[in-house]
């Protein structure tokens, strides 16, 4: 089980201050468990966060020597540097379930898509199960071989679970489907500009405009006789 070191802190101290000594503000809390603040070393945290994800239990540890079991429940990210900047655990009661959405990790080749061209499509990225915490998993595999058609599909209810893990999510929704091909538009050819008949008007302009021309030379010499 993975243990992490926690300090309370009396709240005197500003979040701002502790993320710049490498500390991570907290808190856990729970159904039968008072909030309380915590601090947590930023490098300790991002280890745990990384292997436990948010469907893990966590045991913290106190410097007072008092332990507790809890699950990371919101993380809080600077919009910046996308690092967390304060998280919640929330501490269960011993000898009850909890409910949990745990990441789904899709496996396998679909022949769907191998051989017929198809897309897969993931509905779902996280499935809603209960258990009790020593049987969470870290996440729920998804064979997509089985996805032979166009069309194919799975859903909530055909998810193998794991022992003691039952379905908290709608059992009839869709997690994983093979839609089809694309079908690319068909271009329109763009027949080539008939010129001729450009070139024949430009011609007979060019034309009456020599005759005007010749008209207007000729009245001139005609005017200058007289």
């Amino acid at each position: 089980m993975l243990e992490l070191a926690v300090q309370k802190r009396d709240g005197k101290e500003k979040p701002d201050s502790l993320r710049k000594k490498g500390v991570i503000p907290a808190v856990f809390y729970g159904r039968k468990q008072e909030s309380t603040p915590v601090s947590i070393l930023s490098v300790d945290f991002m280890k745990v966060w990384k292997e436990a994800g948010e469907s893990t239990v966590v045991t913290l540890k106190m410097d007072d020597g008092k332990a507790y079991d809890a699950l990371i429940h919101d993380i809080d990210l600077d919009p910046i540097t996308d690092k967390p900047r304060h998280a919640d655990f929330y501490v269960f009661e011993e000898g009850h379930k909890v409910e949990v959405e745990v990441p789904i990790e899709f496996v396998g080749i679909a022949p769907a898509v191998k051989d017929h061209g198809g897309s897969l499509v993931k509905v779902l990225h996280e499935l809603k199960i209960t258990a009790m915490p020593k049987d969470l998993p870290h996440q729920i595999e998804i064979d997509t071989s089985v996805l032979a058609e166009i069309g194919s599909e799975l859903r909530a209810k055909d998810i193998k679970l794991p022992n003691g893990v039952t379905l908290a999510q709608n059992p009839e929704e869709v997690v994983v489907l093979v839609a089809g091909p694309k079908e690319e538009e068909e271009e329109v050819p763009v027949e080539p500009a008939d010129i001729s008949s450009i070139e024949v008007e430009k011609k007979g302009k060019e034309a009456n405009e020599g005759e005007e021309k010749e008209g207007s030379e000729g009245q001139s010499k005609t005017e200058g006789k007289e």
